[in-house]
């Protein structure tokens, strides 16, 4: 059975739902109202700000009516409801994770074992199925990447992608920009060689947090697509080595671009990147992009490069990644801030054409939202 009560000054309530208790405090649920005074009907967005509420708010009556809480706080004498799971889905009286580098229960972690499982669908399937679509962008959200394949064979397609959940992000590259060999490359990726597996342009600030990259001519041998998880080779080192993880975590590597004329892009930002809570944001891992670490302290530089070199062989290590090869009219989507993307050496005959572009997540977890709430019965990876 439901009951609440209240504190002795009434200070914060005890709700207590199927045996477990939720406290809130009288100034958090007064900031988070519901009602039309409060939030606009029309956007949601707060109407008052926090400088408006009594700082003497406190909690004079509280009682349970169907699925709702109703609350009275004083001084304002103003009474108000709350659904049961409204304040259900946003309780912060639990325990925290205090583990440092631990990931959104939402994200599901993978190794190569992941491979004759590799998220996919069809271009012409998403674009005629919103279900799909949303089975489709949850694989991204969970796993990091997904596959889109027999999409049209055209320069520009790929924008055709994007325009599914976002919009493109411009750079120093253009909006879209072909990886392919030059007589001159003004980057390592207009070229033949293998690259090691890395996240793309660590040196901005923000980083672009999507990246596409679309096949359009694929004949040429060798060349193929290789992704690590980033979050479980980062969640790999520290089980092996907390130190090292905390060395990386702590301190900032630094990164420049400075490959054309007119462009030259720094960034200072730890290899491993922590939320204040210390939840794994991202990983920035490019050794073509690294330049002297200038900002880990000279006693720690020797352990600092021991786990730099450590994370790198766990990145290396073919029990991480997964492999594929596009066809022409395929194309992978994958999150930069997580997944590292890397590619075998190609030469001789035939060619290599690949478009790419870059997005940010932001957008695709929001058109995501939408689909959730509209499509909520469709299954989810």
């Amino acid at each position: 059975m439901n009951k609440v009560a209240i504190s002795p000054h009434g200070q914060f309530i005890s709700l207590t739902v199927a045996g477990n208790t939720h406290r809130f405090h009288a100034l958090w649920l007064r900031d988070n109202a519901l009602d039309k005074d409060t939030r606009s009907e029309s956007n949601g967005q707060r109407l008052i700000a926090l400088t408006d509420i009594d700082a003497s708010v406190h909690i004079s009556a509280a009682q349970l009516h169907k699925n709702d809480l109703q609350i009275t706080f004083m001084p304002e004498g103003k009474t108000l409801d709350y659904p049961i799971q409204w304040l259900l889905n946003h309780s912060y009286d639990k325990p925290k994770n205090d583990t440092k580098g631990w990931h959104n229960p939402s994200q599901t972690l993978w190794d190569a074992s992941l491979t004759p499982n590799l998220p996919s669908a069809d271009f012409d399937a998403v674009i005629a199925s919103p279900e799909k679509l949303k089975i489709w962008l949850q694989s991204i959200a969970c796993l990091g990447f997904a596959k889109l394949n027999k999409g049209p064979v055209q320069v520009g397609a790929l924008t055709q992608v994007v325009d599914l959940f976002g919009y493109l992000r411009e750079t120093n590259y253009g909006r879209i920009f072909d990886v392919r060999v030059e007589e001159k490359p003004t980057n390592l990726a207009y070229t033949g060689l293998a690259l090691q597996a890395h996240t793309d342009n660590p040196y901005r600030d923000p980083v672009p947090t999507i990246q596409v990259l679309y096949c359009l001519e694929s004949s040429a041998p060798g060349g193929d697509n290789v992704l690590v998880d980033g979050f479980m080779a980062a969640t790999t080192l520290r089980k092996e080595s907390p130190q090292g993880f905390n060395l990386l975590s702590r301190y900032c590597a630094h990164f420049e671009y400075a490959g054309e004329n007119d462009v030259c892009l720094h960034a200072k930002r730890p290899i491993i990147e922590l939320s204040a809570g210390g939840q794994l944001q991202s990983i920035r891992f490019n050794n073509r992009s690294a330049a002297p670490f200038t900002d880990i302290p000279f006693k720690h530089m020797a352990d600092y490069y021991g786990a730099y070199r450590r994370l790198g062989e766990i990145i290396n290590d073919p029990a991480l990644e997964v492999g594929f090869r596009l066809n022409p009219g395929d194309c992978f989507v994958i999150d930069n801030t997580r997944i590292l993307h890397a590619r075998k050496a190609f030469s001789g005959a035939g060619t290599r054409w690949l478009q790419g572009c870059y997005a940010d997540m932001d957008s695709l977890l929001s058109r995501l939202a939408v689909l959730n709430k509209t499509h909520s019965n469709t299954p989810t990876v």
